[in-house]
């Protein structure tokens, strides 16, 4: 299998980066590595065909956000190199983050419903703890969503998820964003209205 790599600032611009990337081809997410800054890398796995159209339509969606970011695709991979993809995973004492997130982190549970339409993901990005405590409590009063939990990538970077139905979760994370104020750096604010199941995967159930 190839193997793509897309090295990208802050996990909310990733997670849309991300996202896009799976639902452009045939390739399979395996987690997002962090770096002990505001930058990520995603690993993706597939065909190189697919992986070259899912690196594509990263580019463009990143261009879309304005952000910066790398790839590449590796048509083979040497053996050896699965060492620095596949690794055990660890919290950064540093900062309390994951050095990883994998799906595996989070084992899938069934659904009695059976309902398999994932809801509405809001991704709120901040600078400075207060201020994303602060907008999660904003987003939490804001609009019928359910906390889905924090990340930490380093730098002081913090990224809150919520759930919910698109218009519920489109109003928090406006309030959400509207309540960091003076409190710390607004990164950045996202809805994804469909988000991927590898993309889901990633995150606390």
């Amino acid at each position: 299998m190839a193997l793509g790599l897309i090295e990208c600032p802050f996990l909310s611009i990733t997670a849309l980066v991300a996202d896009q990337a799976v639902k452009a081809a045939a390739v399979r997410l395996l987690g997002f590595e962090t770096t002990g800054n505001e930058r990520l890398m995603v690993r993706l796995e597939g065909g190189i065909a697919a992986i070259t159209a899912a690196l594509e339509a990263a580019d463009t969606r990143a261009q879309q956000l304005g952000a910066a970011i790398t790839t590449t695709a590796m048509a083979r991979p040497a053996d050896d190199l699965q060492g620095l993809v596949h690794f055990p995973n660890a919290h950064n004492p540093l900062y309390g983050g994951r050095d990883q997130m994998l799906p595996t982190d989070y084992p899938a549970t069934a659904s009695p419903s059976m309902n398999t339409k994932q809801p509405a993901l809001g991704i709120l990005e901040t600078q400075g703890l207060t201020a994303v405590l602060e907008a999660t409590d904003a987003m939490l009063k804001a609009a019928n969503v359910t906390l889905v939990g924090k990340e930490k990538i380093g730098a002081a970077y913090v990224t809150v998820i919520v759930k919910g139905d698109v218009a519920a979760v489109t109003a928090a994370v406006e309030a959400g964003a509207k309540a960091v104020g003076s409190l710390g750096k607004l990164v950045a604010a996202h809805v994804i209205a469909r988000p991927h199941d590898d993309l889901v995967a990633l995150l606390p159930k």
